[in-house]
């Protein structure tokens, strides 16, 4: 019996001029892997300037978009492989760029009914003068992912992270300020509008930073969260309503902060391309659900195939079909 993905040629995209390189080859390389043992033909693609024309020679069937970041996942490369006509994995080009976009998804999510912190964008020569709100508070960039450019501003700090206005500093002029919310790191993933469970991460450092999500040891991963059962639920609930008011599919992953003393719940961001890397969270959701990598990566491949209107990948593995494998 053939395998799943015999005779059609996938397009990995993985790497591209984002901060987030290093992570997206590792998660591409994984995924061409799990690919080429489904039976496909795949193509390992360095996604650059001139992705057009190298995607236009290859003829993919569909592509499997493993970038992280800006041009990758905020619509950019999204909207090539549309005017291309070539499906592709995740989001489309208005989700992917909401998502991105901290400040104009976090209205999005609010109007939707989805509980997200505080805080606003401000010039990030304006927030290095002075703090401007009580610590503490979080500073991030506003379009950027895996926490590059993160820092939290703990009670008693002298002043705001200078970092934001040093000469190396790429990641735009506005910066998002929230404030800080005590509690449980948690990440929901999301797999064809419905959430799989809940991780608690603990990171080793104190701070879930870009070091604690793929540094080896970085960080624990707890499955499912230690939480009281409306409190699971809640995480999955905000998670899939903030899926849907950012007109997200495939598979996302949410991030949340739960102060469980307080019982306050609120969602950072989503994620509209998940890390597929060996200590990412997303796999290891799917896996504590009985879905194996090869059948993540199968039904990713296979939704946005029969997304693209070239019909349902044939299929003898247990993750055919257009529905999510059972979670």
């Amino acid at each position: 019996m053939s395998l799943p993905l015999t005779g059609h040629h996938v397009a990995v995209l993985l790497g591209g001029p984002s901060s987030e390189r290093e992570v997206s080859l590792v998660s591409g390389a994984a995924c061409a892997d799990a690919l080429e043992r489904l039976g496909a033909k795949v193509s390992r693609v360095d996604a650059g300037a001139d992705i057009a024309q190298v995607l236009t020679g290859l003829k993919p069937d569909v592509c499997f978009n493993a970038l992280h970041g800006p041009w990758g996942e905020d619509g950019c490369v999204q909207g090539v492989l549309e005017t291309l006509g070539i499906p592709y994995t995740h989001c489309g080009v208005l989700a992917s760029a909401l998502a991105m976009d901290k400040a104009k998804s976090k209205a999005v999510l609010a109007a939707a009914g989805v509980a997200v912190p505080g805080g606003g964008l401000y010039n990030r020569f304006e927030a290095a003068k002075a703090h401007v709100m009580p610590p503490p508070y979080v500073v991030k960039p506003n379009a950027e992912g895996s926490s590059v450019g993160v820092f939290l501003v703990f009670e008693g700090a002298n002043g705001p992270p200078q970092e934001i206005v040093a000469p190396d500093w790429t990641y735009g002029e506005e910066v998002m300020i929230e404030p800080y919310v005590r509690g449980l790191e948690l990440a929901v993933g999301v797999m064809d509008g419905k959430a799989i469970t809940v991780t608690e991460i603990v990171p080793k450092t104190g701070f879930y930073d870009y070091e604690s999500k793929y540094g080896e040891g970085g960080s624990e991963h707890i499955v499912p969260a230690r939480m009281p059962p409306h409190a699971l639920e809640k995480a999955k609930k905000l998670s899939e309503m903030a899926h849907a008011a950012l007109g997200c599919r495939g598979v996302t992953r949410s991030d949340l902060r739960y102060d469980d003393i307080n019982d306050i719940m609120v969602l950072l961001e989503v994620n509209t391309q998940p890390g597929m890397t060996p200590t990412s969270l997303v796999p290891e959701q799917a896996a504590a659900q009985g879905v194996s990598f090869d059948q993540l990566v199968l039904w990713i491949t296979e939704d946005a195939y029969a997304r693209g209107g070239a019909g349902r990948i044939a299929s003898s593995g247990e993750a055919s079909g257009q529905s999510a494998p059972e979670r």
